[in-house]
């Protein structure tokens, strides 16, 4: 009992407070998602994005990873990585970008815990460089969460 009060006058004094639950998207770089993917055998999302002044950006992340059920969904199932484009990318996130040609533009990508590409049921290629609806696309992550389950 005591250490919980302990624990719990930490987080009031450095004011914050402790919160359990996924609160948004907790964005990787590449470099830790591919070794968090491994350890737990989940497929990664990775984006490419640029962030402000990117409608496609911009999109996501107000209509989609904003969305409580679809940044829930992405944080329990899948290993979120962003690589921005605004910064100098590493050379393991350029070889990945040049592998699905992405020409320094955004893209998304679904890979699994082994950094393959995921393919859809009709072997389609799983990335897009557009905006996406937000109901569609969470139903999209249940089908890559059966797809790679299936693997």
């Amino acid at each position: 009992m005591k250490k919980l009060i302990l624990f719990g006058i930490f987080f009031i004094v450095a004011g914050q407070v402790p919160s359990f639950a996924a609160e948004g998207i907790q964005w990787l770089t590449l470099k830790d998602g591919l070794v968090q993917a491994k350890i737990e055998k989940r497929p990664l999302i990775v984006d490419f994005f640029y962030g402000k002044g990117c409608s496609r950006c911009e999109s996501l992340q107000k209509n989609v990873y904003n969305d409580p059920s679809i940044s829930k969904k992405i944080m329990s199932s899948f290993v979120p990585v962003k690589i921005d484009l605004t910064k100098p990318l590493t050379a393991q996130e350029d070889a990945l970008g040049k592998k699905f040609e992405y020409k320094n533009d955004c893209l998304l990508l679904f890979l699994d815990h082994n950094g393959e590409l995921i393919h859809d049921t009709e072997g389609k290629r799983l990335c897009f460089v557009d905006t996406l609806d937000p109901k569609w696309f969470d139903s999209y992550l249940d089908l890559i969460i059966k797809k790679y389950e299936k693997k």
